[in-house]
């Protein structure tokens, strides 16, 4: 692909550069660590991955991580998958994530939005009594270190106090979001087997009210682990029978006690979206959470105690997590519960008006979606606050870049941004001191050596390759639950590469070190030899206005062929007529490449997509590859089941 040096989108000032927390720190680690005090950004990356426990030990001392007991060492052991870090520290995340309480009691640490946009603040000083008084009342329940708890849960407050009070005592949180059904719920939570189910009564969505007693129901009859539920009345219902309710266990003024725990010490459990099987239950530690988060948001995202961060996200992803550490930074955070299009398709400005967000983080989707429905974000609100938008969940398309720049302001900081939920974190994206070129996102994160490697482990530079890092990082995985021998873990991430992980993402590292990320390798389109992300594809197709959605597939044949099918989910009243084929063809042809023009298009009712709204490619190819629907996807993890029907039956209409 050509990388030739376009104009860059955006390019931060120098009282910006000069102002950024990364610039401060590179001058103080260049005084106490020997990092380069010259070479900008560049230099600190390649510093940060070449002696990677100086970095580590420098992030801990500029954040002032408070180490109860001292390590020995920073990296005990550097192998992957097996990194040991820290070995011998004691500390607590929770007890970061609540200092700010110190300094700025009666300001808010959260501001909670529901459908109506009328933000409410929840103090530092009060979600600090909150999680005091729930700690306190978890430990009475016999909960101790390493027991698991749960939520089933929405984006609102208590969610936030009871993940807290839960890494206070030094338990295992894990969560889904109300939206999923019984089912999806009880192939992660039966996993880890919780002693505490947090639960509402239902939620609202899309000015609506659904109640969920009856799941919850069912979660207490197939979770026979549970010592507790917890009732939040989120509808007004009363707690039904055995349960405790909230406010009665939040109600005592007591300090938090925080238990001291191992650096690698369990902190939560997330999920794979578990298109096919039960979901991986990956195992992320208090400690390795606790640096990589102070990394990424006080460095990267450059938050601290005078901003205000909202990202759309639900409890179910691993965004949700991320916007919590905001916390670590002293910054307030905003919980948004409520559709992402309600009642309109701008909902989400208006929120990031209404709350002062600084920092305004969604989905890529989300962005194209606005510029399709005709909204213009900066005459309609005042975003004057919002400093950078990020995106993520999917690449976001060139123009996205150019909509956010037009539509918001011309010097806005766009950071998208690419990792994963299985190390909570990104591996590459915002970096406040660089510039923003259109399609690409900034630069690998500090300590994360990040490459694109051909099939043979060479490293490529211009040219498409598998998404590596070649060193450890704090947040990855210490294990997958119920994976006694590490050969799920092994298997995930180091069979292509012994030692070496690899995500499953084609990427692009330019020769100006920015990144470009073309969709899963695990679904490339691979046309005699020339290889393409689906969401090279996507990105051109979906530009016409008669496109909704696409999808699409690449299958090796038995006769040694390649059938490439593009499905197209149409707006309404538009039929998929010759003039459309032939516009859909074209685009790719002269935007991508002719060996991409698609064998055919096919119109579909819809596209499904897992729980956290990606694109199911790989269990929809392995249906038209003849797999049966229960061996090719997991139903708990479907948006819309039905929708697979129709790729089932054209697999056997094609057999």
């Amino acid at each position: 692909m050509s990388t030739a040096n376009p104009l860059p989108l955006w390019q931060p000032d120098p009282e910006r550069i000069a102002q950024a927390q990364v610039t401060r720190f590179q001058s103080w680690a260049a005084e106490h660590h020997g990092a380069p005090a010259d070479g900008g950004y560049a230099a600190l990356h390649r510093w940060s991955v070449d002696e990677l426990d100086t970095f580590w030990q420098a992030v801990t001392e500029w954040f002032d991580v408070r180490f109860s007991t001292p390590y020995a060492r920073v990296l005990g052991d550097r192998s992957m998958p097996g990194a040991h870090w820290f070995p011998g520290a004691t500390l607590n995340y929770a007890e970061h994530a609540l200092r700010a309480s110190a300094t700025r009691a009666h300001e808010p640490a959260l501001l909670y939005v529901d459908e109506t946009h009328e933000p409410r603040p929840v103090t530092w000083a009060e979600l600090r009594r909150q999680v005091g008084s729930l700690a306190a009342e978890l430990r009475t329940l016999g909960v101790r270190p390493g027991d698991r708890v749960s939520g089933y849960l929405p984006n609102i407050p208590q969610a936030v106090a009871a993940l807290l009070a839960t890494a206070a005592v030094g338990g295992v949180w894990t969560s889904c979001a109300p939206d999923f059904g019984a089912r999806s719920v009880l192939d992660r939570f039966q996993q880890v087997e919780p002693v505490v189910l947090f639960t509402v009564d239902g939620y609202r969505y899309g000015g609506k009210e659904h109640d969920r007693r009856d799941t919850v129901a069912e979660l207490r009859r197939e979770l026979p682990t549970l010592r507790a539920v917890v009732h939040i009345p989120l509808l007004g219902t009363d707690a039904p029978e055995g349960a405790l309710d909230w406010s009665s266990l939040t109600s005592a003024d007591v300090e938090p006690v925080f238990e001291e725990v191992p650096f690698e010490h369990p902190l939560w459990v997330l999920y794979s979206s578990g298109t096919t099987g039960l979901p991986k239950a990956i195992v992320q530690s208090q400690g390795g959470i606790l640096v990589e988060h102070l990394k990424q948001l006080g460095l990267h995202c450059d938050l601290g105690p005078e901003d205000r961060f909202f990202w759309y996200t639900s409890t179910g992803w691993m965004m949700w997590n991320f916007l919590v550490s905001g916390l670590l930074t002293g910054t307030t955070i905003v919980l948004y519960d409520g559709s992402p299009g309600y009642p309109d398709t701008a909902a989400q400005w208006r929120i990031a008006e209404r709350t002062g967000a600084t920092l305004y983080g969604t989905s890529a989707a989300y962005v194209m979606a606005c510029r399709k429905a005709g909204v213009h974000p900066s005459r309609e609100f005042d975003l004057s606050k919002v400093r950078c938008v990020a995106t993520t969940g999917s690449p976001l398309p060139p123009d996205g870049f150019r909509w956010l720049h037009d539509e918001v302001r011309d010097d806005l900081w766009i950071a998208s941004v690419s990792g994963g939920t299985d190390v909570c974190s990104c591996f590459a994206g915002a970096v406040p001191t660089l510039p923003v070129y259109i399609g690409e996102l900034q630069a690998p994160g500090l300590g994360t050596d990040l490459q694109s490697w051909d099939p043979n482990g060479h490293p490529l530079v211009d040219e498409v390759g598998e998404l590596v890092v070649t060193n450890p990082m704090p947040s990855m995985p210490i294990y997958f639950w119920n994976d006694s021998d590490g050969t799920r873990y092994h298997d995930s991430y180091f069979d292509t590469y012994p030692g070496v992980w690899r995500h499953g993402d084609w990427i692009t590292v330019t020769s100006r070190g920015s990144i470009v990320i073309h969709g899963r390798s695990d679904s490339t389109l691979n046309r005699q030899g020339v290889r393409m992300g689906s969401a090279d594809i996507y990105e051109a197709v979906e530009r016409l206005p008669e496109i909704k959605e696409s999808l699409v597939i690449g299958i090796e044949q038995p006769d040694g062929g390649y059938w490439m099918p593009l499905f197209v989910h149409l707006a309404p009243g538009v039929v998929l007529d010759d003039a459309l084929l032939g516009r859909i063809k074209q685009t790719i042809r002269e935007q991508l490449s002719p060996r991409h023009v698609p064998d055919e298009v096919i119109e579909v009712p819809g596209v499904p997509h897992t729980l956290t709204g990606k694109r199911i490619e790989v269990p929809v190819k392995r249906l038209l590859q003849g797999t049966p629907l229960e061996k090719a996807v997991n139903p708990g993890s479907i948006d819309n089941l039905d929708l697979l029907s129709f790729y089932e039956d054209l697999a056997r209409k094609r057999a």
